[in-house]
């Protein structure tokens, strides 16, 4: 709302409010979600009595939990029935192939909370109060946990990804920092010539590795073990992928990084960043902007950069172009930089 409209209508503590309780959205969201409130309303259950006695909780808990996740707009609710909007049937439902409701457990785990407990200190200090180097500590057990619990929220991305830049010749394909590895796979799938090796601690290649034979590309899917900063990446690579990594860093980490991914491409060969790219503005689009915060809470000195950050990063590394690209199935973007 802008300074005039809030001029006519007089000041109103309403959003103060409103934000200083949002805590209850992220909880009422897991708790429903721990529940399965989501799949019990697709199947049918649709009253607060109805669906209290599937999920085994109180129909009052329930009454108020469904009419919070309509107000929250998870749920629609028409009299006393509740029913499920879109994105809640695409995403929530466990019975639908693209459910992610796992990803609450990861990005709700008290480990990454912690921070924001304090953020007062965190603001003041300008880095993060966890122990040693926050989420970026070496071989952080955390990293396992993102790989199994947010490749489902990850999916529509990594094949978006994956049309962008696959093609259909030979290719090598370093995956960096792969988690889960989906990225990879999905070039895998898409480009049957493609061959991938996944860099990540071993604990989480564990995860890549099953997730390969799931999608069955396990014989051109190799892993290397290490950190990405130090281990001999090998090559030349046609392709490098860096997803949602670089913004754990400073620039001038980013850019240590970018160097030593140019050396490992082949001439031609491209590095493609995922990543949340906020506008100039820093403020806008909200998703991708609001990435910052959870940088700050997280790291020592990670951020959201943009696209021109981003430009600015790869040139000083010695890259020739980089290309902008917006996803339309997710709040992140693909910057493919190019090796002259």
């Amino acid at each position: 709302m802008s300074t005039a409209d809030a001029s006519v209508r007089g000041p109103n503590p309403g959003i103060i409010f409103d934000n200083i309780n949002a805590y209850q959205r992220s909880a009422a969201l897991k708790a429903a979600i721990e529940l399965d409130v989501f799949s019990e309303i697709a199947r049918g259950n649709r009253s607060a009595d109805e669906i209290a006695k599937a999920v085994s909780a109180s129909t009052r808990g329930v009454r108020i939990l469904c009419d919070y996740l309509v107000i929250s707009g998870f749920l629609s609710k028409e009299g006393a029935h509740y029913s499920l909007t879109v994105d809640s049937a695409m995403f929530l439902d466990r019975n639908s192939p693209a459910y992610f409701g796992s990803a609450a457990s990861f990005l709700l785990d008290p480990r990454l909370i912690a921070p924001f407990l304090n953020l007062t200190d965190v603001v003041r200090t300008g880095t993060t109060t966890l122990p040693d180097e926050g989420t970026v500590s070496h071989d952080n057990p955390i990293w396992v946990d993102f790989a199994k619990q947010m490749a489902p929220m990850i999916f529509p991305t990594a094949q978006e990804m994956a049309a962008l830049v696959a093609g259909d010749g030979e290719m090598k394909v370093l995956d960096i920092a792969a988690g889960h590895g989906l990225f990879g796979i999905q070039i895998a799938q898409q480009n049957p010539k493609a061959r991938i090796t996944a860099l990540d601690w071993p604990n989480v290649l564990a995860v890549a590795t099953e997730n390969a034979k799931k999608f069955g590309v396990a014989e051109r899917h190799a892993t290397l073990e290490g950190d990405a900063f130090t281990v001999e990446f090998g090559g030349p690579y046609d392709l490098i992928l860096v997803t949602n990594f670089f913004h754990h860093f400073d620039p001038p980490t980013c850019g240590k990084l970018m160097r030593k991914i140019l050396a490992a491409l082949a001439p031609g060969g491209r590095c493609v960043t995922v990543d949340f790219l906020p506008n100039e503005d820093r403020v806008s689009p909200p998703i991708a902007a609001g990435f910052a915060m959870m940088m700050l809470g997280s790291t020592p000195a990670g951020d959201a950069y943009t696209f021109a950050e981003y430009d600015a990063m790869f040139r000083g590394a010695g890259f020739a172009s980089s290309e902008f690209h917006a996803l339309t199935r997710a709040p992140q973007s693909v910057v493919v930089s190019k090796k002259a």
